[in-house]
């Protein structure tokens, strides 16, 4: 099982280094520079910037290099946790995405959270009741998360809540702690205003846990050793949780490693909405401003979420099924 981790710990960091690479290569896709797009705000705003001051700004900022040139400069401050200066911002990156960074965790971690207790059960419940009442709603339920825009949703909370109950579910933070300094008042307060994030962040997600732990179920459920079992006498719950749950988790398991970066690359208009404090819409504007080191660093750690998700898969797969513990050795 060590060497099985080992292998994947390796090929992650590989990974990782790929998805840099690919990361400052697409930010530099689109035609011109941070510069171009500050040039026409400036002349949308009446003011005029000079071809002297454009080169000098280029200069500044290093843009007047090699794309390769810029790239390994980059990675070299990266990898000494400098993630460069932001150029809309004029700030460091890593103070322009600090609270930012850690806030959007928070609220991926507790969608998942949300995703995995709901999606289980149901999921189950769904494949053991097959076509009753139950069965129906649930599949219903799953095609509208399917179907429905985490951001329609978002906006029907919104109106529903203000309208009805007064109620403003918009933020992570009431008033007096949004620019409060950490407190235990202040946590508790995001764990107030949490759920309702990540109950819509992770809605999408639940409904195709439930699709995808119903499948798979049903098809284990309908393998010989399980009526091998049912005749032998043992009791239901014994029968369903004993082996099929456990083989049929394996395709849910391994959903993580997209589920993390989708939910924080999906949450973006839905934090517009919500005005909830995460990285989403801070990408958004770096790309619309081509700010290449802070979009750059944002859609880099997106990759490292994969990474990340996809390595919790494969621990996650390596307890609960035997075999690849075996295919590992």
């Amino acid at each position: 099982m060590m060497a099985f981790l080992i292998r994947r710990i390796v090929l992650a960091l590989i990974t990782t280094l790929a998805v840099s690479m690919l990361s400052f290569l697409i930010i530099q896709l689109p035609p011109g520079d941070y510069i171009t797009s500050y040039i026409a705000a400036q002349s949308a705003s009446g003011s005029v910037v000079s071809e002297e001051e454009a080169q000098n700004l280029r200069k500044l900022y290093g843009l007047d290099q090699p794309h390769y040139v810029q790239y390994f400069r980059w990675l070299g401050q990266v990898v000494q946790g400098n993630f460069g200066q932001s150029m809309e911002w004029r700030r460091p990156v890593g103070e322009v995405i600090g609270d930012r960074l850690g806030l959007t965790m928070i609220v991926s971690l507790a969608a998942l959270v949300f995703t995995w207790l709901l999606a289980l059960p149901i999921g189950i419940y769904s494949a053991v009741r097959q076509y009753s009442i139950g069965d129906y709603i649930v599949t219903f339920i799953g095609f509208i998360g399917l179907a429905v825009p985490g951001f329609m949703i978002a906006l029907l909370i919104l109106y529903f809540g203000f309208k009805y109950f007064n109620l403003n579910v918009g933020g992570l933070f009431s008033l007096e702690y949004a620019q409060a300094p950490w407190s235990l008042g202040k946590a508790w307060d995001l764990a107030k205003h949490l759920p309702i994030p990540a109950l819509i962040l992770g809605l999408s997600g639940m409904a195709q846990g439930i699709r995808i732990m119903r499948a798979n179920l049903l098809d284990e459920l309908r393998k010989p050793y399980v009526m091998t079992a049912r005749a032998r006498g043992l009791h239901p719950a014994w029968v369903v949780l004993k082996y099929p749950v456990r083989v049929a988790l394996n395709p849910f398991a391994s959903t993580i490693g997209y589920t993390l970066p989708y939910i924080v690359s999906g949450s973006i208009i839905v934090s517009l909405v919500l005005s909830l404090p995460t990285v989403g819409p801070v990408l958004l504007k770096a790309l619309v401003a081509q700010d290449m080191f802070l979009a750059g660093t944002i859609v880099l750690l997106l990759g490292c979420l994969t990474v990340v998700g996809t390595l919790l898969s494969d621990i996650i797969l390596v307890l609960i099924d035997p075999r690849i513990r075996l295919e590992g050795k």
